[in-house]
């Protein structure tokens, strides 16, 4: 759905990923934490890095995505767009699971106008083990004039994770995002 190759994961897992000809990174990461020195090796004109925690809900003294983030994470990607098909991206944060998986479902759909329910199902494709951060895809669908239709479906592919993951659906509802996952 994006005309480069794209692969995500967790922080665990960069030492693997790394060395298989990755271009361009973009890091999540949580505020005050550093950056990964496997990173390192790519030229810092092909990284972008942000700085907020995996919460959907403000809560004092935590740093949530904002629609800035949203919108420098769009711009960058459209940059990307320039690179060609020996761009390779590498979307990570702590866990693979939610901040990089509405990262990449965002620049997915920016590149497919209209087409949510096939971005959630190449998502399921790259990182099966999945639940994308509904605050971060509520901004993109904002930005994106998707008038509902981004947050719609990303409610029927948590539903659809629940069923298929439950194990994953319990660690987010413990996590503080129970409203997230259907009853």
């Amino acid at each position: 759905m994006l005309p480069y190759k794209v692969t995500i994961c967790g922080l665990r897992e960069l030492s693997e990923v790394v060395p298989s000809g990755i271009s361009h990174v973009i890091s999540i990461l949580d505020p005050d934490y550093p950056y990964p020195p496997e990173l390192e090796i790519i030229d810092s004109s092909r990284r972008e890095q942000f700085s907020f925690e995996d919460v959907v809900v403000p809560e004092e003294g935590q740093k949530i995505p904002e629609r800035a983030d949203i919108k420098r994470l769009l711009d960058w990607g459209r940059g990307l767009l320039l690179g060609g098909e020996e761009t390779h991206l590498l979307v990570h944060c702590h866990a693979g699971v939610s901040r990089s998986t509405a990262a990449t479902a965002i620049l997915m759909l920016e590149n497919n106008p209209c087409l949510e329910a096939e971005v959630f199902q190449e998502i399921s494709r790259l990182r099966p083990r999945n639940w994308p951060n509904s605050r971060m895809v509520e901004i993109a669908d904002a930005l994106l004039g998707c008038q509902g239709r981004f947050i719609a479906e990303l409610k029927r592919h948590h539903a659809r994770t629940a069923v298929q993951n439950p194990e994953l659906a319990e660690l987010i509802r413990l996590h503080g995002r129970a409203h997230e996952v259907p009853d």
